[in-house]
């Protein structure tokens, strides 16, 4: 039964979900440096929303500094205003050619509301699988409404169908706990 097709589609769906999940929050700062919190910045490169990762190379230069090189040096005006104007609060450093973007700590009251923050996104994530396994249960139903599948095929696959969603939404606890983790170490 594991092979049936609703499960391997709702399987697919939660990976999915799961995935999308932990690149949302991979964007919330922790106070240490990481590319990744630049990853939803795009920058007008000739009259093109572009992402910053494909005008210039970004990297970590320290635990609390982020460096940006242009590939074209006339950019960095506009890589600087697509990252003021972000909500990041984040402040480059321009010396006519790179940008250096300084990491500030965060402040107790900003951890916990980022905690907050990751824990409510968790929620979604958790509601997505659960509409999953709903969407998945309700096609098993269907089916053996058309007589596809047995009453006891039925029973089996919806107990399977729970399985993978309580796995999947101990991966997003768990995800959840490092991240918070993280943001929490000083």
């Amino acid at each position: 039964m594991l092979n049936h097709p609703q499960i391997k589609d709702a399987r697919h769906r939660m990976d999915k979900s799961v995935e999308a999940f932990r690149v949302e929050i991979s964007k919330i700062r922790t106070g240490k440096a990481t590319t990744a919190l630049l990853d939803g910045i795009k920058v007008d490169y000739y009259g093109t929303m572009s992402p910053l990762n494909q005008v210039g190379n970004v990297s970590v230069l320290d635990a609390h500094t982020i460096s940006i090189t242009p590939w074209d040096k006339s950019m960095v005006q506009a890589i600087d205003k697509a990252i003021l104007a972000s909500d990041l609060g984040l402040n480059p450093i321009s010396d006519g050619t790179n940008l250096k973007i300084p990491i500030p700590a965060l402040t107790e009251e900003r951890r916990k509301d980022l905690v907050k923050l990751v824990k409510k996104f968790g929620e979604e994530a958790k509601v997505a699988l659960r509409n999953v396994r709903r969407d998945a249960n309700d096609h098993l139903k269907k089916i053996e409404k058309e007589k596809k599948m047995t009453e006891d095929e039925l029973k089996e696959a919806e107990k399977e169908t729970q399985k993978l969603t309580d796995e999947h939404i101990t991966m997003v606890d768990d995800i959840i706990k490092h991240k918070e983790k993280e943001i929490m170490e000083v």
